[in-house]
């Protein structure tokens, strides 16, 4: 399995971005795509995930309305938009992967998977200047 993340950059606050995870090794049947982010000094969090198997699909909160996350299947490409950027979206933001051990998983995924992954990207910095 290996996932790819590219689209990163600077970006004025109210931007947009469009992330991709181009993904390889796996059929997007047997795995749920995760994107999760780290920002300087805090905790990385689990922030979208999406399951082209059951259609399942998940926002934390905070970036609900704002980022939209998609697959095309025959491009093996997961996308994360991200709208009205702010700040606080300052991260380098991470493409995973996790075995669909439910359905529908990503609705489960923050409460009985607790945000897990089994594969992991390298990352991509999103950068909003205050």
């Amino acid at each position: 399995v290996q996932l790819v993340e590219s689209g990163g950059g600077l970006v004025q606050a109210g931007g947009s971005l469009t992330l991709s995870c181009a993904a390889s090794g796996f059929s997007f049947d047997d795995l749920a795509i995760l994107w999760f982010r780290q920002a300087p000094g805090k905790e990385r969090e689990g922030v979208s995930c999406i399951s082209d198997s059951d259609g399942s699909l998940y926002y934390t909160d905070s970036v609900k309305g704002r980022f939209t996350i998609s697959s095309d299947n025959a491009k093996k490409t997961v996308y994360l938009r991200v709208n009205s950027l702010k700040p606080e979206d300052t991260a380098v933001y991470y493409c995973a992967a996790a075995l669909l051990a439910a359905d529908p998983y990503c609705t489960r995924w923050p409460t009985d998977f607790n945000y897990g992954a089994d594969y992991w990207g390298k990352g991509t910095l999103v950068t909003v200047p205050s």
